[in-house]
């Protein structure tokens, strides 16, 4: 079998090698020790137009081809190379060189036949390029120059198509048009697509018929059937084969998934399970309270299935309201306003649902809504009393007598036994108990005097309570005004001191003043100003009144001294022309100040003229100073005596033990000699009063000891004895220094 393999390579090569011949036969008889048959004369023009002549050889081919994956016994025979030149003497010698040369392609030096020693994979290396060349056998000198020919691989279908993408997913419209394009596969082939039907794939659909098609030669798959629901089936596992050498007997195939998912459109409308629909609200619900739900079914998904509810007739469409709630896709009915069993007892609403986005592709399969009808009774409760209003507002005088009456609440039980009720004012609502309610005719009364000034609102609650049943109760509001009486008296809007200067001269404005009352002013209601009787013949200011509930304070004289008088007192009497008109004397403090030539004050104190009582900045820290000096002293004097440890002055009586140290001083003669006691000497604390120092050191110490000294004179010298008194029983010695 591989012999007759090898046999046909031969010849096909053979062929090759006639047809190269046949195709250069022209030039046949002008060569005689070439075989001219591989005489090949190309021309070609160059840059300047000249013809260019290539070069003759002698080679008897152009090109080889082998089979790929050829796996017998023996090394395939891929063709031979001859030359003209071989005279069959074997002094010709055939040399191969290129891509694979020596490891899978051989040359026998001798015949030039060219084996192939491994099997090819046209897949890995469609062709090989190589160089031949006849050399001199004994000198290796080229009898012909190199010659470059190619080794084609030959395709075998031996790669089956395979779907490098796979597995798909794929998603179309339900209810989609047959022919609808859902998408395209794609399989590869390995094999050579230039070379038979290797590569030639054909698609076929071997799972999801009759759902779905692929066109055989494009891969596109399609749907197949039409109408098809998403809500019945969504999901389709469909398998596409692709098949090489045109989809013959003999191909090789592969196969790959494709899941194709149905996406929703809106072609359902909404449907209500049933028909009618019972709810129930009891009277004691208020607005907003929740009656009950209902929901219109749809199977559409996302927006294709949101519905909206809204009532389109009936005898409660004032009384409910109808929401959707978003997330369960459900219409919630509420109380619009309260309902009262003892007036109407049941309510009947109409009930439509609707698609809020509708297909206009699937408009005609409408309509997209559904109807059901609602049926609401009341039920009765037992309900607090009910005021005849929501609130209350009365007014009232103030300084109004207590048990004044204010105004009156009215409520009554609205259920069918019409209880009676009792009323009452939480405290809560009325701390300090200004007012008082009837229990029985729920007339408000005052307890006290009310003040305006004081308090002019007060809101306080009255409660209902039914006598019998549960004691429910309910509440009303009841604000009540106090209305204003004139009784305040105006007084200055602010107190502060008037400033004049002291060089101000008569007729000068120096001040403009306002009143404010407590009470509420009348409409053209003003404040009238005039000095007091007791002071209206002051010669120092005067005042107009400027019929604005303001008044101007005039200076009518010259010459005001600080050093005379500093402050004046101005009293004024204001009426604020109410009824009961009401006055009263307000004092104006006018000081004089110190100003210059342009009315500049400059000062208004006395500092220049009195000294001030108390005691300057500078004098406290200089006080502070010698304080702490002070201290510094007594600190140091106790440090300076605990380092001595013993007083100054000796009080103790001890023996004197006598160490006398001499100066060589000039001294007065007898008269120092006699100048002192030996009785003295002996007795320190003798007579007058006398106490020895111990504050005088000498040239020479001894510790722990006191001393006195002693003058002695004669004619030439003095002599200073100290007389140390030792704590230390040492006998008296003397030294003297002539």
């Amino acid at each position: 079998m591989w012999e007759g393999l090898g046999l046909q390579v031969f010849l096909m090569c053979l062929g090759a090698m006639l047809c190269s011949a046949v195709a250069a036969s022209a030039p046949l008889e002008h060569s005689h020790h070439r075989r001219l048959s591989l005489h090949r004369h190309r021309e070609r023009t160059g840059k300047e137009g000249q013809v260019l002549h290539r070069s003759k050889r002698g080679w008897v081919w152009n090109q080889f081809f082998v089979i790929e994956e050829y796996t017998g016994p023996d090394p395939v025979l891929v063709g031979r190379l001859h030359s003209d030149v071989d005279a069959g003497d074997g002094n010709c010698k055939y040399i191969l060189s290129g891509e694979g040369a020596g490891t899978i392609f051989v040359i026998d030096d001798k015949t030039g036949n060219i084996h192939a020693t491994k099997t090819l994979d046209r897949e890995e290396q469609a062709q090989y390029t190589l160089t031949a060349q006849a050399v001199d056998r004994a000198t290796n000198k080229p009898l012909e120059p190199p010659s470059e020919f190619i080794v084609k691989v030959q395709d075998i279908n031996d790669n089956p198509p395979e779907f490098l993408h796979g597995p798909y997913y794929a998603r179309v419209p339900e209810m989609s048009n047959v022919g609808t394009s859902v998408m395209q596969v794609t399989a590869t082939d390995a094999d050579d697509p230039t070379y038979g039907n290797s590569a030639r794939l054909v698609y076929s659909i071997l799972q999801g018929q009759p759902y779905f098609s692929v066109e055989p030669q494009t891969g596109i798959i399609r749907t197949a059937l039409p109408n098809m629901d998403r809500e019945a089936r969504q999901e389709y596992d469909v398998v596409i084969q692709a098949k090489d050498m045109g989809g013959h007997m003999g191909g090789l195939s592969g196969t790959t998934e494709v899941k194709i998912t149905l996406t929703d459109v809106n072609d359902n409308p909404p449907k209500f399970p049933q028909s009618v629909y019972s709810m129930s609200v009891s009277e004691d619900k208020v607005s907003g309270e929740e009656v009950g739900r209902l929901k219109a079914k749809d199977p559409d998904l996302g927006e294709n299935g949101l519905v909206s509810y809204r009532f389109i007739e009936g005898d409660g469409m004032t009384v409910f309201e109808i929401t959707t709630d978003t997330d369960t896709r459900e219409g919630v009915i509420k109380l619009r306003k309260p309902v009262d069993f003892e007036t109407k007892r049941a309510y009947t609403l109409r009930v439509e649902a609707s698609n809020t986005h509708v297909d206009p592709r699937f408009i005609a399969w409408g309509p997209y809504k559904d109807t059901a009808t609602v049926k609401v009774m009341v039920e009765d409760a037992d309900e607090p009393p009910a005021f005849m209003e929501t609130s209350y507002s009365f007014e009232v005088e103030e300084n109004a007598p207590d048990g004044t009456a204010v105004g009156r609440v009215h409520a009554k039980d609205t259920d069918v036994a019409n209880n009676p009720v009792r009323y009452m004012i939480p405290r809560y609502t009325d701390v300090e108990q200004f007012f008082s309610v009837g229990p029985e005719d729920g007339i408000i009364k005052t307890t006290r005097p009310l003040d305006r000034e004081t308090l002019p609102w007060h809101n306080i609650s009255v409660s209902a309570t039914e006598i019998g049943g549960h004691h429910q109760d309910t509440k009303v509001r009841v604000n009540i005004k106090v209305k204003d009486v004139n009784d305040n008296a105006p007084e200055f809007a602010t107190q502060n001191e008037i400033l004049v200067c002291e060089n101000a001269s008569p007729g000068k404005l120096i001040e403009t003043v306002s009143a404010v009352d407590k009470d509420e002013m009348a409409h053209r209601q003003y404040f009238h100003f005039s000095i007091a009787p007791e002071a209206v013949n002051n010669h120092n200011f005067s005042l107009k009144d400027n019929r604005d509930s303001t008044a101007s304070i005039y200076v009518t004289r010259r010459g005001f001294s600080r050093m005379t008088q500093d402050v004046y007192f101005l009293p004024i009497e204001i009426n604020d022309n109410g009824i009961p008109p009401m006055s009263s004397t307000n004092t104006l403090t006018i000081r004089v100040c110190s100003c210059d030539s342009k009315d500049t004050i400059l000062s208004c104190n006395v500092e220049p003229y009195i000294l001030p009582a108390g005691l300057s900045t500078g004098a406290l820290i200089a006080i502070l100073a010698c304080i702490v000096i002070l201290l510094a002293i007594v600190v140091l004097f106790v440090a300076l005596r605990r380092q001595k440890k013993e007083p100054l002055i000796v009080f103790e009586e001890e023996d004197i033990r006598e160490n006398i140290i001499t100066y060589d001083d000039e001294g007065g003669g007898e008269e120092d000699t006699e100048a002192f006691d030996i009785a003295t000497l002996q007795n320190p604390d003798g007579a007058n009063g006398f106490l020895p120092r111990k504050d005088i050191k000498p040239e020479l110490q001894y510790p722990m000891s006191t001393s006195l000294f002693l003058r002695k004179m004669d004619s030439t010298k003095t002599e200073t004895v100290f007389f140390h008194k030792s704590r230390e029983k040492s006998p008296l010695s003397a030294q003297f220094h002539q």
